[in-house]
């Protein structure tokens, strides 16, 4: 969720004006368009991401799942690892993410375990 609003904010400064963002949290996405109502007050972050939303610009949430999600997941653990919430701009990727990425650009397709009940 973090890492959402950080990039949307850096989007927002780059000049974008459109938008498109994916999560592998369904509840994240609902949370955030509204689609889910929150009992209580919804967390800051949350809130700031929908005060985003309320600008001059269009924002459309696409869920993705978790599998077609490695190379996104993989960043996030990266930039854990440098020890820092400032943000990067990398003109090449690091060596780790190029297997990934290769799997993306290749529509490898991943296994997904789903459980059959009757």
């Amino acid at each position: 969720m973090w890492g959402m609003y950080l990039e949307m904010q850096l989007a927002l400064r780059q000049g974008f004006h459109n938008l498109q963002v994916e999560s592998d949290s369904k509840t994240l996405v609902d949370m955030i368009t509204k689609k889910v109502k929150i009992n209580e007050n919804p967390l800051t972050l949350i809130r700031r991401i929908q005060d985003l939303l309320k600008l001059n610009w269009q924002v459309h949430f696409n869920r993705t799942w978790r599998e077609g999600n490695r190379s996104v997941d993989w960043i996030a653990n990266f930039n854990f690892s440098l020890y820092s919430f400032n943000i990067h701009v990398m003109e090449t990727p690091p060596s780790g993410i190029l297997s990934l990425i290769f799997d993306d650009f290749s529509r490898a397709c991943m296994p997904r375990n789903i459980r059959v009940t009757h």
